[in-house]
C-alpha cells in the first residue's frame, strides 16, 4: 500500500495438483478505485484479504472492502523481506503465500461500530488538549499585559469571561464596562 497506489495479488489454486496461480493489478486509492478493486476481487471470487497496515493508507481500504470481504492486517514489522528490500508485487505475492501458509500475525481491529467510537473519542481527547493550550495562551496574553482577567473569573472561557475577552478584544479598557459583563454567580460577587 502507498498513498496513491495499491499493488494487488490474487492467489488462487488450480486443478489437481494445486498449481498456484498469481494475478497481479495496480489500483488508486481514492473511493473510486476501491470500488473497482473490490469488483476485482469479487470477480475471481475472493472471498479473504490479507493487506499490510503501512501509515494510515490501509483504512481507507479497509473502510471500501470491509462490507464485502473477510479481512486481515498485518504488520509490515513482521512481513519483512529477507533483506528488508520493498518491492510491491514481489512483496504482495509473500504476503499471499504466508497468510495461506498460516505464517503471518494478525493485527487485532476491532469492529465498524467500535473504530467509530473511539475515532470520536479520540478526537474529542485531542480537542480538549488544544483547548487547554489556547487556554493557557491567552490567560498568558492576558497577564503579559497586566491584565488579570483570571483572578476574577474562573473560567475565562465562560459566558461571562468571554464577553468580558470580546470587549478586550475591541479595545474597551474600562472595568465598569468589564464589571458590567459580569454573568450569574460573578455577578453576585460585584460590589454595589
Amino acid at each position: 500500500m502507498h498513498k496513491k497506489m495499491l499493488a494487488v495479488v490474487i492467489r488462487q489454486e488450480r486443478g489437481e495438483q494445486e498449481q498456484v496461480q498469481y494475478y497481479q493489478r495496480k489500483f488508486g486509492t481514492n473511493r473510486a478505485d476501491i470500488q473497482h478493486l473490490g469488483a476485482w476481487l469479487q470477480a475471481h471470487l475472493v472471498s479473504e484479504v490479507v493487506m499490510e497496515s503501512t501509515a494510515q493508507y490501509w483504512r481507507p481500504v479497509w473502510n471500501g472492502l470491509e462490507p464485502h470481504f473477510r479481512l486481515h492486517l498485518t504488520h509490515p514489522l513482521r512481513t519483512r523481506a529477507p533483506r528488508g528490500r520493498k518491492f510491491d508485487f514481489r512483496d504482495a505475492r509473500r504476503l499471499a503465500d504466508r497468510w495461506e501458509a498460516g505464517d503471518l500475525e494478525e493485527s487485532f481491529i476491532p469492529g465498524s461500530e467500535q473504530r467509530a467510537w473511539r475515532q470520536l473519542t479520540r478526537a474529542r481527547v485531542q480537542l480538549k488538549k488544544k483547548l487547554s493550550v489556547v487556554h493557557s495562551h491567552v490567560e498568558g496574553l492576558l497577564e503579559h499585559g497586566g491584565i488579570k482577567l483570571s483572578a476574577v473569573v474562573s473560567d475565562l472561557f465562560g459566558v461571562s469571561g468571554w464577553a468580558m475577552l470580546e470587549h478586550i478584544a475591541q479595545g474597551v479598557t474600562d472595568v465598569e464596562v468589564l464589571a458590567g459583563e459580569a454573568r450569574g454567580a460573578l455577578r453576585k460577587k460585584a460590589p454595589s
